[in-house]
């Protein structure tokens, strides 16, 4: 926390009044786990913490902050990897936690919705939805501790998007706190609205830039009858692509997930959690999960899956494959996948890339990239995976073995530099799905058009004139 002026001292005597003193965080002990980003490697300085506790609260504190000219970071889960939810060194802002705002205000199973608060966490929705026989199919590894309000902020991805679609797609309404502490409500749940320009595709996405995020209209479905699962073994990210069209042209909408994993990645996972194991008596270059979402029975989507691989191993397109037998060993498949950026953690640190390419081009762009990456850093390891399906993909960088995290490190905005000018070469985006935040914030420039940067600008001037809301983030 940085010393007091009178102005300070005023401000925060306000914000005591409006949301209740014990909501004011000011000393280091109660602050630190809000101001350190997801990964532990930085900390961010801040006037207090504010822990509102409904949309009024939200109002109040950001008019005060209009008021006194006090910048405000909001947050939810924290769970961001581009530091779009702490705040920077300067030490003059306020962090905004939404966590208290976390009710579920209405299900409305026949509109097929649920209005929700920015703090509810999104494994909450998941249960919820399945009590009233739905499905609120954004799915991520973070979801236990993930915020809604975050996901909308970011328009976060998750494993569903081939079938459902970004957190974009997923949202039918919002209610915004504007920069000047109005509230915005557009919770009516419509599916056809076409009133004007679309606001609620303004804040989605923005990371708390434009105004704070207090509550969304989200959408429902109904909950598929059986989900199967396989785990497929092939040669090639080319391979898994031909899987793709094959798994795609056969069970067209019902394909719900399809991400590809390198064998590196899970050693890894074996290595970190000796508890799992890979299905397979040898190993092999590339995996692909699939999962199938049927909404006949479950003989159906296994007989349809066990037609696709059998077509896929007869043509050559894969080398093995095993289809879930039951829920369980479902799970044990698909905590594979989820545990790889955790089995990354635990082998020490790495360069991040969340990374988007058209789909028909991310082999080329894999096998392009690797060579230019291994000049760029010789004996550096690849921990490929991702979402193939909708073209995301996480290519991370790890240090060669025996080479100190530090000094790798120091190497990130040589390789940051190769591999996004390796995605901008083939048409794709240096940020598929966690956004900007400040890591990205001067990588874009190189990337966005002047139009595109021009245009940004003037919403921002237009929605946030002081600069307030998050400063420092995305431009």
């Amino acid at each position: 926390m940085t010393a007091m002026t009178d102005t300070t001292t005023e401000f925060l005597a306000a914000c005591r009044a409006a949301i209740g003193a014990a909501h004011v965080l000011t000393e280091p002990s109660d602050t630190g786990g809000y101001l350190t980003d997801q990964r532990g490697r930085y900390t961010g300085r801040a006037l207090a913490v504010l822990r509102p506790a409904d949309t009024g609260e939200v109002a109040e504190i950001v008019k005060l902050c209009a008021h006194y000219a006090v910048p405000l970071v909001p947050q939810g889960g924290n769970t961001g990897l581009v530091l779009g939810s702490v705040p920077d060194q300067q030490g003059n802002a306020v962090l905004l936690s939404l966590r208290r705002l976390n009710r579920i205000r209405a299900v409305d199973p026949i509109n097929n919705t649920m209005t929700v608060e920015a703090g509810c966490v999104l494994q909450h929705l998941q249960e919820q939805a399945t009590a009233v026989g739905r499905l609120f199919p954004l799915s991520l590894a973070a979801e236990g501790s993930c915020t809604i309000g975050g996901n909308l902020s970011t328009n976060a991805g998750g494993t569903g998007v081939l079938r459902y679609g970004n957190t974009r797609e997923l949202c039918l309404g919002l209610e915004v706190v504007t920069a000047e502490g109005e509230v915005m409500s557009s919770l009516k749940g419509l599916r056809k609205d076409n009133t004007g320009y679309d606001l609620r595709d303004l804040f989605i996405g923005a990371e708390g830039t434009l105004g704070v995020i207090t509550a969304a209209v989200v959408k429902l479905f109904p909950q598929p009858l059986a989900q199967v699962t396989a785990l497929v073994a092939l040669d090639t990210p080319a391979q898994a692509l031909q899987l793709l069209q094959l798994a795609q042209s056969r069970c067209a909408s019902a394909l719900t997930g399809f991400e590809l994993m390198s064998d590196f990645c899970l050693q890894l996972v074996c290595k970190h959690f000796p508890e799992q194991r890979l299905p397979f008596a040898q190993r092999h270059a590339q995996y692909v999960l699939l999962e199938l979402s049927d909404s006949e029975s479950e003989e159906h989507a296994r007989a349809l899956f066990e037609s696709v691989i059998g077509d896929a191993l007869e043509q050559a397109l894969a080398n093995d494959a095993v289809i879930a037998a039951s829920l369980a060993q479902s799970r044990a498949l698909w905590q594979l996948r989820e545990s790889i950026s955790m089995a990354q953690a635990h082998e020490g640190k790495n360069i991040k890339h969340d990374i988007s390419v058209p789909i028909s081009r991310i082999a080329d762009f894999i096998a392009t990239t690797d060579v230019l990456v291994q000049q760029a850093a010789p004996g550096c390891r690849m921990v490929t995976f991702g979402h193939l399906g909708d073209g995301n993909l996480h290519y991370n960088v790890s240090p060669p073995v025996g080479v100190a995290d530090s000094a790798f490190l120091g190497q990130q905005s040589a390789i940051n530099l190769v591999v996004h000018d390796s995605v901008d070469r083939f048409g794709g985006s240096i940020s598929a799905e966690h956004g900007l935040g400040a890591l990205k914030r001067e990588e874009i420039l190189r990337y966005k058009s002047p139009v595109e940067l021009r245009l940004m600008r003037a919403i921002k001037q237009a929605l946030d004139p002081q600069q307030l809301m998050n400063p420092g983030k995305v431009l």
